[in-house]
């Protein structure tokens, strides 16, 4: 329903967290390289990424190439110097939410592809720096969803056995 672009992320357990999250909101998930592990099927493993059986993740060699294979879908940065909550943009089916890497966030370049109205940022105290990636990618993936009903998602009946908190 939705893409998560991830750009040269460097954190395996953010990209970890973020593959499931992906799989549990039916987005996917874009790589952009450089990346800051790699995914290598031993290293994946290592760093909890098996992600083949979990969620749809694609690997670009450039921001270019990602956004060639997103054509024409509606681009949404986040980042501390977004011009609006992400809470007030209007979501739709097909949008691509762009994040940066952990330790720069998104660079001038990559703010410039997205128009100013889809620059978007989360509110938080004054004096803090940012939040985990991956938290900032579920607060707005999940927003993103629940403007569009949570479409995909299983319906409970109610019936079923609630299952324990998963780690």
């Amino acid at each position: 329903m939705f893409h998560i672009v991830l750009i040269q992320p460097e954190i395996p357990p953010n990209t970890g967290n973020i593959i499931r999250l992906a799989a549990n909101a039916g987005a996917t998930l874009h790589l952009v390289k450089p990346l800051g592990f790699e995914l290598t099927a031993r290293a994946v493993r290592r760093a909890g990424l098996d992600y083949e059986e979990l969620a749809p993740v694609r690997v670009h060699a450039s921001l270019a190439g990602c956004l060639e294979a997103l054509a024409p879908a509606r681009l949404f940065s986040i980042e501390t110097s977004g011009t609006q909550p992400y809470s007030a943009a209007q979501f739709e089916p097909g949008d691509a939410l762009l994040f940066g890497a952990e330790t720069r966030g998104l660079t001038s370049a990559a703010l410039a592809l997205v128009s100013p109205e889809r620059q978007l940022m989360i509110p938080m105290r004054a004096g803090n720096r940012s939040l985990n990636l991956s938290n900032a990618v579920a607060l707005v993936i999940y927003e993103a969803w629940r403007q569009n009903g949570f479409a995909g998602a299983q319906p409970r009946t109610g019936a079923e056995p609630r299952p324990g908190p998963r780690v």
